[in-house]
């Protein structure tokens, strides 16, 4: 009886010390979280899960800041690109029934779609990506002259989602809205009913998924949150976009509870067969399955790793990302209606680390929004008083990296404040002399405001301090009047796609003699040489070095823009 009494003692001590440790780490999310908001780097709904069971659940910021309707964990958002797991959920549920075969052409199923393309290409390319149809979304002009307009399914097919083909299907990784929407002409087709219906009878109503639905602009739809844009001088309405465009890719609305529903479905037979989700969590070229990304990530700093099956979305004025760490049984989803997107792998990364013991870096503010606020209601040289006080301060609070006066000083030259900017970006030249991109950033404003020749001595300080820096050298020339005459038969060896991180690939592509490259959900942006090895992309200010072996086969590239680099294996 004395050891009974004494396991259950320590039995007790044990569920109360777990319980401590539990409400330690809500505790910490809570704390992470405010922090953010404080700085204005989340507005929306969060949920965090674990072993089944939510751990914390809350809103921040405005749902209408007009209103002044705050956050709360039901209010209602656009998910964007998270959308394209239930399409691809769908088209599974079709595939187990017969009525659609992974190998089947686009053809087979939409008679009026081009044949040329139509033939060539499968559902299974469809779902992951490797179609080698052109994205809509790519498009220079979609923002400006299509996306306000509405479409039906069929015209918008036809119109836009059905370009010629821009590799062989199956032989490389583009992200592509256009596969995902001819996949919901599919399920339309197949079926006989709109894509909404679908989504609603097979979906949604099965899962007790009440607050999730495709969204239409026009009905009255109970704690649907109102979209905003972020910007130097403050929040605006987002742009307004037709919801018939994203359609199967990107249209449907949600909670975080209702998500969190869907994740757990995924993990169990409700929704789909075992088989299925075999196929859907299989991660193919990039680490893309089905409507998911599937890779191994490391636990904050550690070397242990773990599972992850993720996905965001991103839509005007929209932002959402699901993350579930499937050996840990690990759930975050994060929705805002600010599009806040950038913040929302630090927080997510974050929370992680909470839940796994290990330490996190608190969010910092922005230097740059509280110095763009004086330079804008005072004057420049006010901004840069206040950036030196802080900084002798050494303020933890404030995030006093090179990119932040960067981002001050482009916000600054986008105002026509060419002779500000150079103010700024003469401070960041002072505070960090040894990095290139400063210097880089000095001399393209120079030669913005006309002074060529502080600009030249400017970007010669930047190639001094970055030999790699293609842009940089690539303007030099220009100015100097000696650019390289460069042999374009050699550009087919660096054809081929490059792994950035294990959500991007930069694609390398040739048209006639000029290469041209494209990120992962990206334009396809030009690729000018300044040397045998090196290129640049001028229209964003990025360099690529190619890296051979020995044998002098290009195995990698080194890809940088601003102070970011990154080594990119060849893969494909």
């Amino acid at each position: 009886m004395k050891t009974a009494k004494l396991f259950t003692l320590f039995f007790i001590a044990f569920i109360t010390a777990t319980n401590a440790f539990a409400q330690q780490n809500v505790q910490k999310i809570d704390g992470l979280l405010k922090q953010y908001h404080d700085y204005g780097q989340f507005n929306g709904s969060i949920l965090v899960a674990e072993k089944g069971k939510i751990i914390y659940e809350k809103g921040f910021g405005m749902a209408n800041m007009e209103w002044a309707i705050p956050n709360q964990p039901d209010p209602k958002f656009r998910i964007g690109s998270v959308t394209k797991q239930f399409t691809a959920a769908l088209i599974l549920q079709l595939v187990e029934e017969g009525k659609i075969k992974l190998d089947g052409k686009i053809t087979d199923y939409l008679a009026d779609y081009r044949k040329d393309t139509g033939e060539r290409v499968t559902i299974h390319q469809l779902l992951n990506h490797t179609s080698g149809i052109p994205s809509y979304t790519s498009r220079p002009n979609f923002m400006a002259e299509i996306s306000r307009n509405p479409y039906s399914v069929a015209d918008f097919v036809k119109k836009f989602a059905s370009g010629d083909l821009e590799f062989e299907p199956g032989s490389k990784f583009s992200y592509n809205n256009s596969g995902y929407f001819l996949l919901g002409a599919i399920v339309e087709k197949v079926t006989g009913k709109s894509y909404e219906t679908v989504l609603k009878e097979r979906i949604l109503e099965p899962l007790g998924m009440t607050n999730t639905g495709y969204d239409n602009h026009a009905p009255i739809l109970q704690k649907r949150a109102s979209g905003y844009e972020k910007t130097p001088a403050g929040y605006v309405n987002a742009a307004y976009l037709d919801m018939s465009l994203p359609y199967a890719a990107g249209s449907i609305y949600s909670t975080v509870e209702d998500l969190y529903k869907w994740e757990l479905s995924l993990y169990e037979n409700k929704i789909l067969s075992a088989e299925s989700k075999t196929k859907m969590f299989t991660p193919g070229l990039s680490n893309y399955g089905y409507g998911l990304i599937i890779a191994d990530r490391p636990i904050g700093k550690t070397e242990q790793k773990t599972k992850v099956i993720q996905h965001g979305g991103g839509i005007n004025g929209f932002n959402s990302l699901l993350t579930r760490l499937v050996d840990k049984q690990q759930t975050i989803i994060l929705l805002d209606n600010v599009g806040l997107g950038r913040y929302h792998g630090r927080i997510t990364n974050s929370i992680i680390s909470i839940l796994n013991g290990q330490p996190v870096e608190p969010p910092k503010k922005s230097i740059a929004e509280t110095l763009y606020k004086i330079a804008v209601e005072k004057n420049v040289a006010s901004a840069v008083a206040e950036y030196r006080k802080l900084k002798a301060e050494n303020s933890p609070a404030f995030d006093f990296s090179e990119g932040e006066l960067n981002t001050l000083g482009y916000q600054l030259l986008n105002m026509k404040r060419t002779k500000d900017a150079i103010e700024i970006f003469k401070l960041n030249v002072e505070m960090f002399p040894s990095s290139a991109n400063p210097y880089d950033s000095l001399g393209e404003t120079y030669l913005a405001d006309g002074q060529k020749d502080l600009a030249l001595a400017n970007y010669k300080k930047a190639v001094e301090l970055d030999p790699k820096n293609a842009n940089a050298l690539l303007i030099v020339q220009r100015l100097e009047g000696k650019e390289t005459k460069v042999d374009t038969s050699g550009f087919d060896a660096y054809i081929g796609e490059y792994q950035v991180t294990p959500n991007l690939v930069l694609t390398i592509t040739k048209d006639g003699d000029k290469l041209f490259g494209q990120l992962t959900g990206q334009p396809k942006l030009a690729v000018e040489p300044v040397s045998d090895t090196q290129f640049t992309i001028p229209d964003v200010k990025a360099n690529i070095s190619f890296e051979k072996d020995a044998a002098g086969k290009v195995v990698g590239l080194l890809l940088s823009q601003g102070s970011r680099t990154a080594n990119a294996k060849k893969i494909k």
